[in-house]
């Protein structure tokens, strides 16, 4: 794991910052460690609290780490109601810290992985929690993309085949290594469906790419509120409903089967009955948007045959010897266990 002197040039960041911030004495970078695709850093400059994201070491420039598109679109949406933290400037000059960077401001709060605040575990926190998330993901779907400058942010027709298509991809990919121990027959047949079912007409709309509950932080209140919604690099213009399927999908329901697989995401407590159900969520959705669910098994399938490439990838990653995660192993046996919840959402026999 690299340390923060590894990811940052410190003179070169110290000199940015003063030139757009002003020069201050207190000057301390930490690398957050949390992050699973870009790098993320901490500095406190002054009084000023501040992160700063940049791509791992060795990225290729490719849209999964283009730090500069992140920026973008956090910056276009600074005079929405979208939550988002305080842009400060972005920079692609690789003399600076020596890869492009960009620099917002900290946001105060939690981000909900593993445990609920103790402050929202009640009946009217729970119950905010999930109104919140919705919410503001119906924010992001309303926004006029055009009016804030995102209008050659991405080719929303034809996303959801493409969705298809790209992780279909990836899948073959990973099967090239991981076949070779154990194959998964049923992400076969999920992709030949999906592929079929896939709508070739759809709402376009601003989608975040990963919306879900730990991809947001809530504001250190008595009352849910989201301070900012963070992980913008899939961020495109699109069909929105890839978005709401995603974070269906790690929304977990009282009524839900026990599963070890869902279990390592940590949000076993949405479980309680206090939170919105899935289907609950799905109804303020549509209230707030206006925007028609008819048929969500497409969506729900899509996110979770997403996670299922995902989790191959993971697996072959592991096979190669690239990474030596326990978690990446365990997706020899959690990976045939989702593409059975993928068919079990095609049949209807994983509910809503």
């Amino acid at each position: 794991m690299p340390e923060a002197q590894e990811l940052v040039d410190e003179e070169g960041l110290r000199t940015f910052l003063a030139s757009h911030l002003g020069e201050e004495e207190t000057f301390e970078v930490e690398r957050h460690d949390q992050g699973h695709s870009n790098e993320t850093l901490f500095v406190n400059w002054g009084d000023h609290e501040l992160v700063v994201r940049r791509p791992p070491p060795g990225a290729t420039a490719d849209t999964a780490h283009d730090v500069l598109r992140e920026y973008s679109a956090i910056d276009a949406l600074q005079d929405t109601d979208v939550p988002v933290p305080r842009t400060v400037a972005a920079c692609d000059d690789h003399d600076v810290i020596g890869c492009d960077f960009y620099v917002m401001e900290r946001l105060e709060g939690d981000v909900i992985r593993y445990s609920e605040p103790e402050r929202f575990a009640n009946p009217e926190g729970r119950k905010g929690v999930s109104e919140e998330l919705v919410d503001v993901l119906a924010q992001i779907h309303s926004v006029d993309y055009e009016d804030v400058g995102l209008g050659e942010f991405g080719r929303p027709e034809g996303y959801t085949q493409r969705q298809v298509d790209r992780w279909t991809k990836q899948l073959d990919w990973a099967f090239d290594e991981t076949e070779k121990e154990r194959e998964v027959p049923d992400l076969h047949r999920v992709g030949d469906w999906l592929d079929e079912n896939a709508p070739q007409e759809h709402e376009q709309t601003l989608v975040h790419g990963d919306y879900k509950l730990d991809n947001v932080i809530y504001a250190p209140d008595d009352e849910p509120r989201i301070a900012g919604v963070l992980d913008w690099e899939m961020c495109t213009l699109g069909d929105p409903l890839c978005d709401l399927g995603w974070l269906l999908f790690f929304w977990m329901d009282e009524k839900d089967p026990e599963s070890k697989v869902m279990q390592t995401f940590g949000s076993n407590y949405l479980r309680n009955d206090d939170y919105l159900t899935r289907e609950e969520m799905v109804d303020r959705y549509v209230e707030t948007t206006g925007i028609d669910v008819t048929d969500l098994r497409f969506y729900r399938t899509l996110a979770v045959y997403k996670m299922c490439a995902l989790g191959e990838m993971f697996y072959a990653r592991y096979l190669m010897g690239h990474s030596d995660s326990s978690f990446y192993a365990m997706m020899e046996e959690g990976v045939p266990l989702l593409a059975e919840q993928a068919v079990d959402v095609i049949e209807g026999e994983f509910p809503l």
